[in-house]
């Protein structure tokens, strides 16, 4: 189930409120005997994750929630869920320097299939589980939308989700009975190429080209030039080096860079933005972190304006 962009935070008695987190959507099968965790677009990422193997539960059932690394403050930061799934891999070290929680926001079976069910006798449910590390629940606050926003913003994380009392789980869509009230706005892009570094980046690179897919192919839809730590910078070169092709992957267009480098489309970025611009281009992209989505999923549809994001 995905959520509506909300402008700005709110107050009401038929809405509960908790933190938006900075990490991988994540669902958790438990069936018994084993988990299984399945990524936002379905693929399987149970090996990516060994310490979350060890949840158990008296009964089968199924958990949404997100995939985190937490700072020395407690916060859930991406840029750690970064390095521990660096490009172009993860080593074995990566599980010990940023271990990762997993933490439920809603429970969808348990014994039965129980979306139909409103948000709230969900919300009870999940509360009922026993969990320890290193999985936790959401903190759900009802009605106090601006009070949960105001701690969002004293401890810098990603916004707030606003779910609707009385409403059923709707898997696979867009609704308007979960909203989310981000701090930046960011969408998933395709990486397409890449523009030769200049200066003090002569050695790695300029900016990221990224763009959506569409049903006339890749569309370009903005270069990002910034966000990048030293160490992003050398991962992301040896990476898009490996990856180059003489074949541009994107609809032709215009405002492609001259000199650009092109790669085979197989990086999935995360992206904050100010906003969309009226021919189609994000203004002031900033890069966050690579996901591991499959390209196939970013689409225009499901990123461009108008889709929440």
């Amino acid at each position: 189930m995905l959520a509506t962009l909300w402008p700005q935070p709110f107050d009401d008695p038929q809405w509960l409120f908790e933190p938006k987190l900075d990490g991988f959507r994540t669902l958790v099968y438990w069936d018994g005997h084993a988990v299984e965790l399945r990524s936002r677009s379905g693929r399987d990422v149970t090996a990516l994750y060994p310490e979350l193997a060890t949840f158990s539960a008296e009964s089968p059932l199924v958990l949404d929630g997100e995939i985190v690394v937490l700072d020395a403050e407690g916060a859930p930061r991406f840029e750690l869920m970064q390095q521990r799934t660096s490009v172009p891999g993860q080593g074995t070290s990566a599980l010990v320097e940023f271990p990762v929680r997993f933490v439920a926001f809603d429970l969808l079976y348990r014994g039965e299939d129980i979306t139909a069910l409103p948000i709230e006798e969900r919300v009870a449910r999940l509360a009922q589980i026993a969990m320890t590390d290193p999985f936790e629940k959401s903190e759900v606050t009802p009605a106090l939308g601006i009070r949960v926003w105001r701690e969002v913003e004293r401890k810098g994380l990603e916004g707030i989700v606003a779910k609707r009392l009385g409403r059923p789980y709707t898997s696979g869509r867009r609704s308007d009975s979960w909203r989310k009230i981000a701090r930046v706005a960011r969408m998933r892009a395709v990486v397409g190429g890449y523009t030769p570094g200049q200066g003090g980046r002569a050695l790695s690179f300029g900016s990221l080209l990224v763009g959506l897919n569409s049903p006339s192919g890749l569309r370009f839809v903005g270069a990002v030039g910034t966000g990048f730590s030293d160490g992003d910078l050398d991962a992301i070169r040896a990476a898009v080096g490996e990856m180059e092709t003489s074949d541009c992957p994107f609809v032709s267009e215009p405002e492609l860079p001259r000199e650009a480098k092109w790669v085979y489309p197989q990086l999935v970025a995360l992206v904050g933005y100010k906003e969309w611009t009226s021919h189609g281009k994000v203004r002031a992209p900033r890069f966050i972190g690579f996901t591991g989505d499959d390209p196939d999923s970013v689409t225009w549809q499901s990123e461009g304006p108008g889709s929440g994001h």
